[in-house]
């Protein structure tokens, strides 16, 4: 029964949860009135659930509206839609906007819908002052309420008659901004204003102008004076007075300057006038500057002053500008269409000027230390005009040049630049030289110097080397010549060699000469050869004055075997090396003999010895049976003898010891003429 009533339940509850299925079709977004919205009118953000349900069930939803990622709004209801108002719509409600859905687990978000609140608040102006004096600065702070950071704010100085001064400053975590405006010369009534700017989707928005702030501008001072007496007709000579002055509101730090063409000629401190004299002179006219300034506040007022010439510079003129010591001369000093002035004429140096004479004139007789610029000066009623300097150069004559070569010696290696030098010892530059190479000009070179030096690039083998050089300068005595030089080609060596008699090989104790020549090369030549070794050995060296030398080695020795070189070098300071040779020392003649009788006479004596053997052997063979034999004729001699005894003769048997007497003295010849042969063939010539 149990069993049934659980079954009963379990069927009802699957039939139970069939019916509450619900699926999400969309969610949808939208803002009222439109996704464009004015600043300051009402705004709704609604969010609607498009669902499908199996049965009519309750169903709650969590409903959740986000801007730019950030939650704005949330709502938990039985139905699909929530709404979202703003009562008043800002910039700041400016915006992407969607929205979140969730039920049972189930979870949908909308598109995303961009609302754009359509302007700005109006900013608000404080500045900090009503009244400012000139030279001060105005700050002054531009608010944008209820707008959202980052934001632009354009201030605005504005004063009648002028265009608007603008600031521009950006402000990225603020809604207001600060700056500070000059109070400049000549503000006095002046409005400022400010206004604020936005980016939205690219697109800048611009807010409506802020409330105007009215500044009253006060003169720490008023514009300053500048009186000159006399106001015209001035002439050089006469005393000229300047005056600058100024009224002020509270003297704090007033300073008055006097300038012409920007140069300060006068100034004073906390004074309200300026006063200022001097004799007028030529240079004096120009613009005149009288300046006040306190703080950054700075006022000027300008004059320009004429003065008329009293009389013309004077002008000096010399007998000769270029002459030779010793001659007469004269300057005179003069001005034109005037003589009532006193005249000097000087010379210029470091400090200035030596006077020579308060004259109009001056004679001398000229040094060479004389030379230099010299001026002359003239002076009415205390003005003082200077000439323009004129030089006067004074030449001593130059001397006898000497030619010679920069490195000391006379002598060029061919090939190589020769550098010469042309110096004297007295005369006044400018000095103009001329190098010849034999009686040609080569070159012309203008100096400050007593000397100068040319440079010879073209050097030849066959050129005779004969240089010399002028010099010549303003003096007029005309140019003058050195000696001539001569200069000998140094030729490098070239194509150097080595030989040998005999070539290739000697014989030991024997003389080996070696040649070693060059086909160019300047003399003297110093000849060294060596022995190429580890560390090569100089076996000869000599300088002579031809392109060979000849060396003799008297007694060559095993250890002389190797390879042979030589080096020859002159002044030209430039080695050449010979291809090597290879000289091998070999046996002599006699020391071949003496071997080869070493070797065979040993080898003849084991000849002879091992034929005397063989014959020994040999003869020792044949000896039994003679033994034999001579046995049985013993044995029938002894019975016959025996027989004879028996007849009564007697026998000694002398026969056998003359056999015996016989084979040795045979044996004996046989070794003596063993012995004769071997004495023949260690003393025949080919012994050996």
């Amino acid at each position: 029964m149990y069993l049934a009533l659980l079954v009963i339940f379990l069927q009802c509850s699957e039939i139970c949860t069939q019916e509450r299925v619900f699926t999400f079709n969309a969610v949808h977004i939208k803002v009222q009135p439109s996704v464009k919205v004015k600043n300051g009118a009402p705004m709704s953000i609604i969010c609607h659930a498009d669902i499908s349900k199996s049965t009519d069930f309750n169903l709650q939803h969590n409903i959740t509206v986000f801007k730019d990622e950030k939650l704005v709004f949330m709502s938990v209801s039985g139905k699909g839609d929530a709404r979202y108002e703003v009562p008043m719509a800002r910039s700041s409600h400016t915006g992407d906007y969607r929205c979140v859905v969730e039920a049972n687990g189930k979870k949908r978000y909308s598109d995303s819908l961009h609302v754009w609140v359509t302007g700005m608040t109006k900013p608000i102006l404080i500045a900090e002052k009503k009244e400012v004096f000139e030279g001060e600065v105005v700050k002054l702070r531009c608010e944008l309420p209820e707008e959202v950071p980052p934001l632009h704010f354009i201030f605005r100085k504005m004063k009648m008659n002028s265009k608007p001064k603008e600031k521009l400053t950006y402000e990225l975590q603020r809604n207001f901004s600060v700056i500070e405006f000059p109070i400049e010369e000549g503000d006095n009534i002046l409005q400022f204003d400010c206004l604020g700017k936005r980016n939205v989707k690219f697109e800048f928005e611009t807010s409506e102008p802020s409330n105007r702030t009215l500044i009253t501008v006060k003169e720490p001072f008023i514009k300053p004076t500048l009186r000159i007496k006399p106001s015209s007709n001035i002439t050089e000579g006469k005393e000229i007075q300047f005056e600058c002055s100024t009224v002020v509101a509270k003297m704090r730090d007033i300073e008055i300057m006097l300038l012409r063409n920007k140069t300060i000629l006068s100034s004073v401190r906390d004074q309200t006038t300026l006063k200022y004299s001097a004799v007028a002179t030529l240079e004096d006219s120009g613009e005149y500057l009288c300046k006040v300034e306190e703080g950054k506040a700075s006022k000027i007022a300008t004059r320009n002053v004429v003065v008329t010439e009293l009389f013309p510079k004077p002008v000096l003129t010399a007998s000769m500008n270029k002459l030779d010591e010793n001659k007469e001369l004269t300057l005179s000093c003069s001005i034109k269409d005037f003589q009532n002035a006193s005249f000097s004429i000087l010379r210029r140096n470091s400090n200035g000027g030596i006077l020579l004479r308060n004259s109009r004139n001056f004679t001398t007789r000229a040094k060479v230390n004389d030379t230099g610029l010299y001026i002359c000066k003239a002076e009415v009623n205390r003005i003082v005009k200077e000439s323009k300097p004129v030089m006067i150069q004074v030449y001593a004559p130059v001397s006898m040049p000497n030619i010679s070569v920069f490195s000391g010696l006379p002598e060029v290696v061919l090939g190589k630049p020769l550098k010469l030098t042309c110096c004297l010892k007295m005369g006044t530059p400018p000095i103009t030289f001329t190098f010849y190479k034999g009686n040609k000009a080569k070159k012309e070179i203008v100096t400050n110097n007593t000397c100068a030096v040319f440079l010879d690039e073209d050097i030849k083998q066959n050129d005779k080397g004969q240089y010399k050089c002028g010099a010549r300068n303003h003096h007029s005595s005309g140019m003058k010549t050195s000696k001539i030089l001569n200069i000998t080609v140094i030729v490098p060596i070239r194509n150097i060699s080595l030989g040998s008699v005999p070539y290739g090989e000697v014989e030991d104790g024997g003389e080996t000469a070696f040649l070693c020549s060059v086909k160019e090369g300047s003399w003297p030549i110093l000849f060294r050869i060596f022995r190429k070794t580890d560390r090569d050995v100089l076996l000869f060296e000599r300088s002579e004055h031809a392109d060979r030398v000849m060396w003799q080695k008297k007694e060559m020795s095993r250890q002389d075997t190797g390879t042979y070189y030589c080096i020859a070098s002159n002044r030209a300071n430039v080695s050449a090396k010979s291809h090597p040779i290879t000289i091998n020392v070999i046996l002599a003649s006699w020391q071949k003999g003496v071997i080869t009788a070493f070797v065979l006479i040993p080898i003849a004596g084991v000849v002879i010895l091992a034929v005397w053997w063989f014959w020994c052997k040999k003869k020792n063979a044949k000896g039994p049976s003679m033994e034999m034999s001579r046995s049985a004729l013993a044995t029938n001699s002894t019975s016959e003898k025996l027989s004879r005894q028996h007849d009564g003769d007697y026998y000694s048997g002398s026969g056998y010891i003359e056999d015996g007497e016989n084979h040795m003295k045979s044996t004996d010849e046989n070794k003596d003429s063993v012995e004769n042969r071997h004495s023949r063939i260690q003393g025949h010539p080919d012994a050996t």
